[in-house]
């Protein structure tokens, strides 16, 4: 079966960490950003020190990974990462291209907002660029809304980083 062919059912998620899953994360996502929106180096840097974060803070109790296989190789990737004042943020979004529109997305917010419900989460955040239109669509349908905008050359060149927030009043039901 062709990459072109696969459908949900064809990927496992696992929310087990294994020896590698955060680096090859890191990895996945620098090289698609790389390709895809033309990031630089400064982007992986900037991923990495958030990885080593959430590394040095990790709690099985509070955090959460999503890891999306297909044939034991890695097609996605998403955190939630616990934060001060009983929040959350979301983290290192990403599907391989090859997988996109089959709702696997869908199905990772999905995950994602019933993990934070369950925790009892007050809020959620999670910063993007302007350019990841349909990653942003999909945040909007799942409740979050935008809270901050500002100009960056983090990333290796000039763009716009947006802040998206979920409080509790702004929820949206589940099967959205």
């Amino acid at each position: 079966m062709s990459k072109a062919n696969k459908t949900l059912q064809d990927i496992t998620i696992r929310t087990e960490l294994a020896p590698g899953d955060l680096s090859f994360a890191i990895y996945r996502q620098a090289k698609l950003y790389s390709e895809e929106y033309n990031f630089g180096i400064a982007f992986e840097s900037y991923a990495l020190a958030g990885m080593h974060e959430f590394c040095t803070t990790y709690d099985p109790e509070k955090d959460r990974v999503w890891v999306c296989e297909d044939d034991g190789n890695i097609i996605g990737f998403v955190l939630l990462m616990h934060r001060e004042k009983n929040g959350s943020q979301l983290r290192y979004f990403y599907i391989d291209s090859a997988y996109r529109g089959i709702g696997l997305g869908k199905k990772l917010m999905q995950l994602f907002v019933d993990y934070h419900n369950e925790k009892g989460y007050d809020y959620s955040y999670l910063w993007t660029t302007a350019e990841l239109d349909s990653a942003i669509s999909l945040y909007v349908r799942f409740g979050f809304e935008l809270t901050e905008e500002k100009q960056t050359n983090a990333f290796g060149r000039l763009v716009t980083e947006r802040r998206y927030e979920l409080n509790n009043n702004t929820r949206r039901p589940a099967g959205v």
